[in-house]
């Protein structure tokens, strides 16, 4: 799964969860989940559940610790399919 095909199955998951402050269009591959997105430790937590479900794989406590940005999200993702 290229990294293009990962980011077009993530982004409507991470917009779902979007506060109403923030835009859609505001979402890229370098933004910080929380800082720029401003998405919250809770729905954070409901991306990675969704993303898990998404691409049936599962979240280490390492892997949390270095989602900061959507393009960590997508390393991260590529590594799990990959082990499979």
């Amino acid at each position: 799964m290229t990294s293009e095909r990962i980011y077009e199955k993530l982004l409507p998951i991470i917009q779902t969860y979007l506060p109403e402050d923030v835009s859609k269009e505001a979402v890229n591959r370098e933004s910080d989940l929380t800082r720029e997105l401003n998405i919250n430790s809770a729905h954070l937590v409901d991306i990675v559940l969704d993303v898990e479900d998404q691409f049936d794989i599962e979240f280490a406590n390492e892997d949390m610790e270095q989602l900061r940005t959507l393009n960590d999200a997508i390393g991260i993702i590529m590594r799990k399919v990959g082990e499979r």
